[in-house]
């Protein structure tokens, strides 16, 4: 399977990604835990059927510590036990920004509430903007079918 578009090759795309990669370096850095940006990322490729930001971002997890058991569980979360309750408040509030298209008022008063409870506002802002980014990711790759599997664990440094 090859990509529609190339965008590794390509002098525009390289621009833009500049810039998507630089935000994402920036939330890396902030004060969330590495632990829930890979569970939030991950989740959220799941929804939206993304193969190469799921195959980065288990790699990177597993690499970072992250246990099999946990990276097999994060689609069925709310019935697994080993998630924290920041964890849990975190993937909800992934689940319901990515799937903001499918309800009414966007995401819950309810699901922002318990993520305030768990997170401060640098936090939140770094929560909110990673869920941002990664759908940014996922439907650039999506869109273009970029192939899966191959990823190498610190590719993009």
């Amino acid at each position: 399977m090859d990509a529609r578009l190339n965008f590794f090759t390509s002098p525009l795309a390289g621009k833009a990604l500049k810039h998507l990669t630089s935000a994402n370096k920036e939330l890396m850095a902030s004060t969330l835990p590495a632990a829930t940006q890979e569970l939030v990322k991950i989740r959220a490729s799941q929804i939206n059927g993304c193969g190469f930001c799921l195959d980065m971002h288990t790699k990177e997890a597993a690499a970072a510590g992250e246990s099999s058991l946990r990276l097999n569980m994060i689609a069925a979360w709310r019935e697994a036990k080993v998630f924290t309750d920041a964890e849990r408040a975190a993937l909800e509030l992934a689940e319901q920004g990515t799937r903001i298209a499918d309800a009414a008022g966007g995401v819950s008063d309810e699901a922002w509430a318990n993520a305030a409870k768990h997170y401060d506002e640098e936090q939140l802002t770094a929560l909110v903007s990673l869920i941002a980014l990664i759908n940014a990711f996922n439907r650039l790759n999506v869109m273009v079918q970029q192939p899966a599997g191959d990823y190498q664990v610190g590719q993009f440094g």
